[in-house]
């Protein structure tokens, strides 16, 4: 009898280190899971390239003529018109961009082209005023100051060339506030508005 209590107590004790070890491989097999998550296959994301910014369009450049004085191929004295590139959003208005650039003359660059200005330096834009009848451009004393009869007719045709190039509105040139009808020393009379036969008398 005691035999078989031995042989039963042994075989009980193996079958409870058999379950004790069961249960606690499920126990750490659950707490791998708890901590790691399941063992399931990752599925590869396609890579995803990031979109390229959208480049702006170049923005097209704009000129203005601007007329000063050179010579030909046949070293004969010419207006030539000289592009400046213009921004409305830096420059403001195309037309006074135009006439400020005039009246500030050639840059060096030109100048070593052989390009000139008839305008007197020290000239002013005092103001440019748009009304019903047209544009006016209103120019400091400076402009009809000095040079002689063939310089005044020059500067008028600079003045009349740049601002015909840049609008289809008439414009007058008015003198410290006043209408130019007649201008400089020589009392050189000027048919207004400005247009190529403002000077032929």
């Amino acid at each position: 009898m005691r035999k078989n209590q031995k042989m039963f107590l042994g075989t009980l004790a193996v079958i409870m280190v058999a379950i004790c070890g069961f249960t606690a491989m499920k126990v750490l097999y659950n707490d791998d899971q708890a901590a790691n998550g399941p063992l399931l296959p990752v599925q590869e994301q396609p890579n995803q390239e990031q979109p390229s910014e959208q480049t702006q369009p170049e923005k097209e450049k704009v000129y203005v003529n601007v007329f000063f004085i050179g010579q030909d191929e046949n070293n004969y004295e010419v207006y030539k018109a000289v592009k400046r590139e213009y921004d409305e959003t830096v420059d403001g208005p195309k037309f006074k961009f135009a006439i400020d650039s005039l009246v500030m003359g050639p840059k060096p660059e030109e100048k070593v082209k052989g390009v000139y200005s008839e305008i007197p330096s020290g000239t002013r834009v005092i103001s440019i005023t748009e009304r019903p009848e047209g544009i006016i451009v209103n120019l400091s004393s400076e402009f009809e100051a000095g040079g002689g009869t063939d310089s005044i007719y020059k500067r008028i045709y600079q003045l009349i060339k740049t601002a015909r190039r840049n609008t289809d509105r008439p414009v007058y040139l008015y003198i410290e506030g006043r209408k130019a009808d007649v201008i400089g020393g020589e009392g050189i009379m000027l048919n207004q508005p400005l247009n190529e036969n403002s000077l032929d008398g």
